[in-house]
Formats: C-alpha cells, sequence, structure tokens
C-alpha cells in the first residue's frame, strides 16, 4: 500500500500538503490540491479518513437527503442516479463517507439535527420544491448558517446555496428548434410548478414563442407531476386537441415517453402527426421509437460540482458569507422525434 510520503513525493509537494489536501483541513492552491489528488489516485491511496476526520471534531460524512417516495425506485431513475454518481465521485476523492437520508416530501423536515453529534459535516438537498413546508427546513439551515447546498432548485431563500442547470436557455433552445423546423402549433407538458425548474421551462417556452413572433395559447399547456404514468394520462387531453398541435415540447424524457406510448396507441405518429421534444436526455431517450430529441441536463456534473464546491468551502465555512450559486449549461441533442415538417 502507498504511504503519503510517496503521494508527496511524485505530487512534488509536502507531506503537509498532501494531509492538508486529503484531510481537507487549510488554504491549498487549486493546482496543488489537483495535482495531489492526481498523485493519490494513480498510487490508490487511500487515507484513514475517519480517524482524520475524529482529529478535526467532524464525522467524515457528506449527508444527502432525497424524497422518499412510495412505489418509486429512487436509485434507478436516471435523474437521481446520475446525481449521486456525481456526488459519490467528489466524495470519494476527498476520502469522506456518504451518508443517504430520506425525508417525506410536501412535509416539514428538520434537517439541523443531522449536523448535530457530528453525524454529518454538510448537507447535499435533492429533489426540493418550492412548498413552504418544505422552504421551512431549508430556512433553518440557512438560520443557523450551516454547510448545504441544493441541487436542481433555487429556494425562494437566497442563503441557500444551490448548483442548478440553465433550464430556460435549453427549453428555449428546444422550442426554437421546433419552429426552426416548421412548427407553429407547439404545445408543452410541464411538471408541477412548486419545482423552479418547472418555471423556468416554462419561462423558456413562453420565451421562444414571443420571440418566434408566436401567441402563446393555455389551451396547448399541460400539466403533469414528472412520472411516465403523468405523461400517458395527459395524452388524453393532447389527443383531444391534436388538430390544435403540430409538436409539443415535454418538461422531461418520462412524462415524453410516457405521453409518446399513450398516443402511438391512439394511432398518432411521431413526428407526422406531432413532433415530440423531451428533457433530461436520459438513456431512454434514445432507445425509444422513435428516437426522443431532448434537451440534456447535466445532472452527474451538478452533482459533482456541488459536492465539491460544499467540502471546498467546509474548513472555512462562514455562513451566508460562503453561499454559491452555480449554473451548468444544457444542449438540445436532435433525433428523429422531431424530424423538420415535410
Amino acid at each position: 500500500m502507498a504511504s503519503r510520503r510517496e503521494v508527496a513525493e511524485l505530487a512534488g509537494v509536502s507531506e503537509a500538503t498532501v494531509s492538508r489536501v486529503l484531510n481537507g483541513v487549510g488554504p491549498v492552491r487549486e493546482e496543488t490540491r489537483q495535482r495531489v489528488l492526481e498523485a493519490a489516485r494513480k498510487l490508490n491511496y487511500q487515507i484513514h479518513a475517519l480517524a482524520a476526520s475524529f482529529a478535526r471534531g467532524r464525522s467524515g460524512n457528506l449527508g444527502v437527503v432525497l424524497p422518499h417516495v412510495p412505489k418509486v425506485r429512487l436509485f434507478s431513475t436516471y435523474y437521481f442516479s446520475e446525481m449521486l454518481d456525481g456526488i459519490g465521485e467528489a466524495v470519494r476523492e476527498r476520502g469522506m463517507g456518504l451518508l443517504l437520508l430520506y425525508r417525506r416530501p410536501q412535509e416539514p423536515f428538520d434537517y439541523v439535527p443531522l449536523f448535530g453529534s457530528v453525524r454529518i459535516d454538510a448537507c447535499i438537498v435533492l429533489g426540493a420544491s418550492s412548498l413552504p413546508e418544505e422552504e421551512a427546513g431549508i430556512r433553518a439551515m440557512a438560520d443557523e448558517g450551516l454547510p448545504f447546498c441544493m441541487i436542481d432548485h433555487r429556494s425562494g431563500d437566497g442563503r441557500a446555496s444551490s448548483v442548478c442547470a440553465a433550464h430556460e436557455e435549453g427549453s428555449r433552445r428546444a422550442v426554437q428548434h421546433l419552429i426552426e423546423s416548421g412548427y407553429r402549433k407547439i404545445g408543452f407538458l410541464n411538471g408541477s410548478p412548486w419545482y423552479s425548474p418547472s418555471r423556468e421551462r416554462e419561462a423558456g417556452y413562453m420565451r421562444a414563442l414571443r420571440e418566434a413572433g408566436l401567441a402563446p395559447d393555455p389551451k396547448r399547456m399541460f400539466a403533469g407531476n414528472y412520472s411516465r404514468t403523468s405523461g400517458r394520462r395527459a395524452a388524453e387531453d393532447v389527443y383531444a386537441r391534436l388538430r390544435d398541435l403540430d409538436a409539443i415540447f415535454v418538461a422531461n424524457d418520462r412524462m415524453a415517453i410516457g405521453l409518446m406510448q399513450a398516443l402511438r396507441e391512439r394511432g398518432v405518429r411521431v413526428p407526422d402527426d406531432l413532433a415530440i421534444v423531451g428533457c433530461d436526455d436520459s438513456d431512454a431517450a434514445a432507445m425509444v421509437d422513435p428516437p426522443l430529441t431532448s434537451v440534456r441536463v447535466p445532472f452527474g456534473a451538478m452533482g459533482r460540482t456541488a459536492a465539491e464546491r460544499l467540502l471546498d468551502r467546509l474548513p472555512d465555512w462562514r455562513g451566508t458569507e460562503s453561499v454559491f450559486h452555480e449554473t451548468l449549461a444544457t444542449e438540445l441533442v436532435v433525433r428523429e422525434s422531431s424530424a423538420p415538417r415535410s
């Protein structure tokens, strides 16, 4: 097994610097930190994270709180699995532990005690919404000046750190693509407005229509809850208004695929009768028939970025002074489901 001295020699730094980097203690230049981490990876060097954390009076754990949804296998969903993969990479590189905790969505959750008795050092919140019951727990953490970050949700409390995606711009580009492909009667199937990505995607949809001189029509807007089942349910309303639609933008791939499947059962051809564009660019998007055009959202990079920024700031966390906000770019991936109108 490699030693700390060997890591220091390979990285060209002192053993003390290796200790600071791997224990997350003290100021270290980013270039130096990356060099040390790369040397540790090459040598397969594993620090004794538990002993190091006790020496610092910490647990050595990053907590991730996610919603418990009955009958939904969260770890098999693209959204959560990609984020957790990114978080896990950053945590592993720092020799820390990852503690997963569940909360009931749409109910109050007290995050603050999780930091007591050195159970977790910092917290990442996944799947949060703007419901007052959920916002209360976020405000409590902010009031205490605790180190935490939300992924893919912008809280109404500016003291909550966040790492999000450029949903408005991604949605604008998706609808612009449909317009450039010859479609004019473009509908929108959205998720719950309590989630900030829903509001941002709707803003992008509206913006693209306005820029093209097209008037939004409330009759072309439909509601779901981000599940495939809700996409199937929405198919009934979409089918009833099919004469007033030639394309539809859907706020995530799960709903888009459910909608596509249910419409096919009614004899609707995609894209001949209705072009469909999804959002997320999940693994399933390229596998459905026809392959689904989708806005690629970098969930893995969002998870990694959130963990890195949070853990980098942890040794010198100063409450609201340490709060950060980052927005990662999205990308439109064009496939057959939105082929140019013939």
